[in-house]
This record gives C-alpha cells, structure tokens and sequence, in this order.
C-alpha cells in the first residue's frame, strides 16, 4: 500500500527517483506491512507508475521481515 499519510514509523519513504515512471503528485510512502493481490491484471483500470526495482526490492526486504518475525 502506498499512503500520503507520515505518522507511520516503519513506513518507506519514495523519492522521486524510486519510480520508473512519472512520481506522484504528493510525497507518498510505502506501507511494507499491507499487501493486496491481484488475480488478474485485467483488474487494474487505472495505471499510474510503479517502482524501480531497486525500490521495490528493499520494499520486499521488509515485508519479508514482518513475516518471519
């Protein structure tokens, strides 16, 4: 999840270089800890960029930390 919200201790904060495509209007940050899953991609109506992978690594990097804890 990615969140405009920055009372979140643990959250990531995205840089304007963290995107591969054009960044979002508001300094947003990745919430590591909630995940949604898409069965289909034909879901998505609406695309609006999405991450480097270096970024979306280290978003990885910390979810994996939340499951096994």
């Amino acid at each position: 999840m990615i969140s405009t919200k920055t009372y979140h201790e643990e959250s990531l904060t995205l840089r304007d270089d963290d995107y591969a495509g054009d960044p979002l209007g508001e300094r947003s940050h990745v919430l590591p800890w909630s995940l949604a899953t898409l069965n289909n991609a034909a879901d998505v109506e609406y695309y609006l960029t999405s991450l480097v992978d270096d970024r979306t690594e280290d978003v990885v990097g910390q979810l994996i930390g939340y499951i096994t804890d």
